[in-house]
């Protein structure tokens, strides 16, 4: 494999890591995939890969020994599927081998099938309910300003934090509005509300849900922050366990080994992500289930994506 194993910036900083004949060649797909792409497009390194990015992933490229990686995902290798007969392939990336021409008619209808898929893609919306929660959202609006807390983005929501530190946000959902008390694990919670809504998974993080307006106390909610607050400035956190990386056990092991585009995609994840995976296959107590999981993962992994990156915002 001929990839420089360093951690790039931009696509051209991946170009340019190559040998001036091999820079020279993907500085001409480079060009050639800027010509089809739609003028919002964003380019930018996902997974350490050159990535074109249009409400969505339209398209990554990856150099290899032998061959170009083209990754535009399961649904369009499954649609050009017989266009695609010439080319090694599996369910979400291309093999273009150096020694053939560069198909840039079959790229150039690819990216437009993308696009087309793409352009009218609806994003993660966090205010999907949140003209429900109108009433507690201003009730927490005219709180909050009485803080010391300044407001920041972040997972595409408000987080109020002292200190560069994570205190309070909140979100109304289809049926609960939901405070989120980052480190509520260490909060008295005298009035015993608070809830881990992932057990065994959530560490830190508690919730305090209304179903009306009319349950939430302005007094009782401001005492909880300013505790939470005072938590924060005595130093109370729960630190992150350190990283323990695991190994694949033998059918995940034997899936990644006999497949080599998904082996080389895996092994671009973080050591985070590729936990995510492990962790979930090993989880299946019958091997039906764990092969049925081994599927599901696979494109996910072809395209880059970590198990829960759904949940995550971009």
């Amino acid at each position: 494999m001929a990839i420089n194993k360093s951690t790039f910036t931009t696509v051209l900083t991946y170009i340019d890591s190559f040998t001036n004949e091999q820079t020279a060649f993907l500085h001409e797909v480079y060009q050639i995939i800027k010509k089809y792409v739609p003028t919002e497009t964003v380019e930018k390194i996902s997974y350490n890969m050159p990535t074109f990015y249009y409400n969505g992933n339209l398209l990554h490229f990856a150099l290899y020994k032998n061959h170009l990686g083209i990754y535009p995902g399961s649904e369009a290798i499954e649609h050009f599927q017989k266009q695609l007969s010439g080319f090694k392939t599996s369910k979400g990336a291309i093999q273009i081998p150096l020694n053939k021409p560069f198909p840039e008619k079959l790229i150039a209808e690819i990216i437009q099938y993308n696009v087309s898929k793409l352009k009218d893609k609806s994003v993660t919306n966090w205010n999907t309910y949140k003209s429900k929660w109108i009433d507690a959202e201003e009730f927490m609006q005219q709180l909050i300003v009485k803080t010391n807390l300044n407001k920041t983005i972040k997972w595409g929501a408000e987080v109020y934090t002292y200190n560069d530190k994570n205190i309070v946000s909140w979100h109304g959902f289809k049926d609960f509005f939901s405070i989120w008390f980052y480190n509520g694990v260490f909060l008295k919670d005298t009035e015993n509300v608070l809830i881990n809504a992932s057990d065994g998974k959530t560490k830190a993080l508690r919730q305090w849900r209304f179903t009306s307006v009319v349950q939430m106390n302005e007094e009782k909610i401001t005492a909880y922050i300013n505790e939470a607050i005072n938590n924060c400035i005595n130093g109370k956190e729960l630190k992150p366990e350190p990283f323990k990386a695991i190994e694949p056990e033998e059918i995940l092991k034997d899936f990644l080994a006999n497949n080599f585009d998904l082996n080389t995609a895996f092994n671009q994840l973080t050591k985070g992500k590729q936990k995510e995976y492990i962790i979930y296959i090993s989880e299946a107590k019958q091997e039906k289930t764990k092969l049925n999981r081994l599927e599901k993962i696979k494109p996910l992994i072809l395209e880059g994506k970590g198990l829960n990156d759904k949940y995550k915002s971009k």
